[in-house]
């Protein structure tokens, strides 16, 4: 396991995969709220951007006063200075991925990235 780590999450509503995977370029956590919860405070980043993937079942951000309607294979990038709050739906609850990364700092994409071995 010298090149990789793995790790298996069980159900908590929310689980932040820097520390069990050891990253160093991004944060990632997973998150789920039952129907009709929220997250209980607004947020915005000094850096981060924020990309969302909407893994289950439905909700919604409210993203600067703005509400974006969210459901299964929806994806959403939010600016870090965007004001942002995330709920489910009053009859579904959501489960969504949240990938934060320093925005600009993509300098290459896979294709130029990648080294074929």
């Amino acid at each position: 396991m010298a090149n990789y780590t793995k790790t298996n999450e069980g159900n908590e509503g929310r689980v932040e995969l820097h520390e069990a995977l050891g990253l160093t370029g991004a944060e990632i956590s997973i998150n789920k709220l039952p129907a009709g919860a929220g997250v209980p405070f607004v947020h915005a980043h000094k850096n981060n951007e924020e990309i969302y993937g909407i893994l289950e079942g439905a909700g919604f951000a409210t993203i600067d006063g703005e509400k974006v309607e969210l459901v299964a294979g929806d994806w959403l990038r939010v600016s870090p200075a965007a004001k942002r709050q995330f709920s489910a739906a009053a009859d579904s609850g959501i489960t969504f991925v949240c990938i934060q990364v320093k925005a600009g700092s993509l300098d290459v994409f896979t294709a130029d990235d990648a080294i074929m071995c």
